[in-house]
């Protein structure tokens, strides 16, 4: 039966994972016979708390997806007007992506201002409740978002026990994050390669996305400095824009004499690129010191890349060890081991048919289906 869906969050022209979700769980809803427009940010983040050089997207809006602009985070008469907007639509469903407390006055705000109209459904989907890196006023804000909404969908059991934590009676679900698989078709290594201008005959671990200190980048080092590395011919690919002091890792890879071993891409990564990064990549590593769970694991699965992730968050949830790649524990000589063993014992192609076993569950019809019941139970 036809819906009319709303999605709240970021989306074209923000760039970064969640508005890529966003339009991708859009593309799904419309495939199932939906009707579903985006109401996005004008302003997301004011300049002095974002980290980064741009919020916003280089290429071209994405094809076919209604996507509005009205949403402004620091404004609450805006607030209480978009919600008014939304809710005199009268959609079936509203979904409401949470992912960092600051937002939640704003996007709580809207989600009780909807909700005032009888028979639509707002549902929330989680990301993260208490973020990785704690501030003052986290629980009391997040306690706001979930509380504001009739019911959740969370993609990892840590999040989701966070979220029961400050209300444990709505309808909610646990639902792995989808397949990322809207970066552009799959080419070979030796197209990667040639693209990139790289050493054909090296081996290369990938560590992929914003660099930011939870995400363990330091003790990917540290492990890469390991001895017997050093004879190997093994590169570490580090590809994405600090939003972390570039220099305490500089004068880290100075210290370790890695000089020789690291090639680094200090930038935001274009969705047309990333496919090229992926394709190049013997091995896609994920140190992180914490977690939920993680967009790089879906976009490694698309790719069909084995991985190496900490066991923190719900990594380990999605990463069987073993079969897929390797679990370690979030310290250097653990992942040093993972390393060694990779290089000097296996390759890609012994994970590969536990890679495509796995990357079977992760179907956006699944986060469709999920958000859909949870909104029934409402």
């Amino acid at each position: 039966m036809k819906k009319r869906i709303v999605i709240v969050g970021p989306a074209y022209p923000y760039r970064g994972g969640i508005a890529d979700f966003n339009e991708r769980l859009a593309y799904e809803f419309q495939r199932e016979g939906h009707e579903v427009s985006i109401y996005t940010f004008t302003l997301q983040y004011p300049s002095f708390l974002f980290p980064g050089k741009t919020q916003y997207a280089t290429g071209a809006a994405p094809d076919g997806l209604s996507i509005t602009r009205k949403l402004n985070s620091i404004n609450p008469l805006n607030w209480l007007k978009v919600g008014r907007e939304i809710r005199h639509q009268h959609p079936d469903m509203v979904m409401i992506r949470f992912w960092l407390p600051f937002l939640a006055p704003c996007l709580g705000t809207v989600a009780r201002v909807i909700r005032k109209k009888k028979g639509i459904k707002v549902v929330a989907l989680l990301d993260n409740v208490i973020p990785h890196e704690h501030r003052i006023g986290d629980k009391i804000f997040a306690r706001y978002m979930i509380r504001s909404v009739k019911g959740y969908v969370a993609m990892s059991a840590s999040v989701l026990r966070d979220a029961q934590s400050f209300d444990n009676t709505k309808p909610c679900a646990l639902t792995p994050h989808p397949l990322y698989d809207n970066f552009g078709a799959k080419v070979s290594r030796e197209e990667a390669i040639a693209h990139l201008n790289l050493d054909s005959s090296a081996c290369y671990i990938l560590f992929f996305g914003l660099i930011r200190d939870y995400k363990g980048l330091d003790l990917l080092l540290r492990a890469f400095a390991d001895i017997r590395l050093r004879d190997k011919n093994v590169k570490l690919i580090v590809a994405g824009e600090f939003y972390s002091n570039a220099e305490l890792y500089e004068k880290l890879e100075k210290d370790l004499n890695l000089a020789d071993h690291i090639i680094w891409y200090k930038e935001f990564i274009p969705a047309d690129q990333v496919r090229y990064f992926f394709a190049a990549a013997d091995l896609v590593a994920q140190p992180y010191k914490s977690a939920t769970q993680s967009g790089i694991t879906q976009i490694a699965y698309h790719f069909e890349r084995p991985m190496l992730v900490t066991d923190v968050g719900g990594l380990a949830e999605i990463v069987p060890h073993g079969k897929v790649g390797y679990v370690t524990q979030p310290n250097a000589p653990d992942i040093a081991e993972a390393l060694v063993d990779f290089i000097h014992n296996r390759n890609e192609s012994d994970f590969h048919e536990g890679i495509v076993q796995e990357k079977a569950k992760y179907a956006w019809s699944n986060m469709t289906k999920a958000l859909f019941d949870v909104a029934s139970k409402t």
